[in-house]
């Protein structure tokens, strides 16, 4: 059965917190589609990054994992903001790639404000991992994880890394989430089954 909890900011949690200021961060590993600022810029516009002024200049880095394997994700948070993190895997298309967390929301003078999100439990394809590193202070060091890789086969995949921002003001390009993504090319293991939860890949005729 799937279970949503919410991610939830009391008022005393928020009342201890940092005016309110734009979160950014830096997908560190694995290697960007687009270039990167020290700050993780252009982040804004979803599935993948960019803002609508700025869409991003490619990196064309594509990094080679065998399905089953670990792969390891490391962010930093250059700019501090409560929330949670989001691991998704598209195959085929980015339009594969889930919508971005449900907003709680409060009415301000200037535009909405943020004050939770819901967390799908367990995950399910394309979601890989959800609710990661939740934090209402601001971190001290890099967050990281290892995700085990579906066993598929897909020659440029994308993996996408997003924020979803507590305490934040409506932006037009991202809502309330920030995105990251990384190609993949992913070569299943031929001694385990195949993930059959994610859709075949499609080849050119």
């Amino acid at each position: 059965m799937r279970i949503i909890h919410q991610l939830l900011l009391g008022s005393a949690a928020l009342s201890l917190m940092a005016p309110y200021a734009s979160a950014h961060f830096r997908l560190v590993e694995p290697e960007q589609w687009i270039e990167q600022a020290p700050n993780g810029d252009p982040q804004k516009a979803a599935p993948c990054g960019g803002t609508s002024a700025d869409p991003g200049k490619p990196t064309n880095k594509v990094t080679r994992v065998q399905g089953g394997d670990k792969l390891h994700i490391k962010v930093l948070e250059t700019v501090y903001h409560p929330g949670f993190y989001r691991i998704a895997l598209a195959v085929n298309s980015r339009s594969e790639l889930p919508k971005d967390p449900v907003a709680k929301t409060e009415s301000r003078p200037a535009r909405p404000w943020s004050m939770s999100a819901s967390i799908e439990y367990p995950p399910m394809p394309p979601i890989i991992a959800n609710g990661l590193w939740p934090h209402v202070t601001k971190p001290e060091k890099e967050f990281e994880t290892d995700i085990e890789v579906p066993n598929i086969n897909c020659a440029k995949c994308t993996l996408q890394i997003i924020q979803f921002m507590a305490n934040h003001a409506l932006n037009k390009d991202g809502e309330y989430s920030y995105h990251h993504c990384a190609d993949l090319n992913i070569r299943a293991n031929p001694y385990k089954p195949l993930d059959t939860r994610y859709p075949a890949e499609k080849t050119n005729p």
